[in-house]
């Protein structure tokens, strides 16, 4: 059975979204149970120069629902980089999850060639629908959820490798 461009992105990307929110909650059991302020872990990150938890969370929110947007050449909802407490970003994975649940599948299987046009830095980068998934989408999703991940590790959460991949 061959894999449709549908099945290897909006699924992935939930599913992505679904183990972020499960470390997410990790995390604030952590904090809640050794006594730390959550908002430390929102703000904690792994290099001065790095974006914090929270940019980790929303930059995976945003590759995940403009990735499906550009490759289904609709406009993905724009959502403020606002969240300052946990709460916020387990809402924003929340709300992401359900537009990528709203995205047509029909819009996504077919469009393999479709031109994928996007502004990096100035520069403008055009690819095909399947290879902008592929190499710049969902690498850049996966970027930031491990991130996440990372920085949440780093701050002491008691993470393993199986929080971050799931059970199957």
């Amino acid at each position: 059975m061959a894999l449709s461009l549908y099945d290897i992105s909006v699924p992935v990307f939930i599913r992505g979204l679904g183990q972020l929110s499960h470390v997410l909650d990790k995390g604030l059991a952590h904090a809640q149970s050794a006594g730390i302020d959550s908002a430390q872990l929102v703000d904690a990150r792994l290099a001065p120069d790095m974006f914090t938890l929270a940019g980790q969370v929303q930059s995976a929110s945003d590759a995940s629902k403009l990735g499906t947007a550009r490759i289904a050449g609709v406009t993905a909802p724009s959502f403020p980089d606002t969240e300052t407490t946990y709460a916020e970003l387990q809402a924003r994975v929340a709300k992401t999850i359900d537009y990528l649940n709203t995205v047509d599948r029909a819009l996504i299987d077919g469009a393999e060639e479709r031109e994928v046009t996007m502004k990096v830095r100035g520069a403008e980068l055009k690819f095909t629908a399947q290879r902008y998934l592929l190499q710049f989408a969902l690498p850049n999703f996966f970027f930031h959820v491990t991130t996440a991940y990372d920085v949440l590790r780093h701050s002491g959460v008691p993470l393993s490798k199986l929080d971050y991949l799931g059970r199957y």
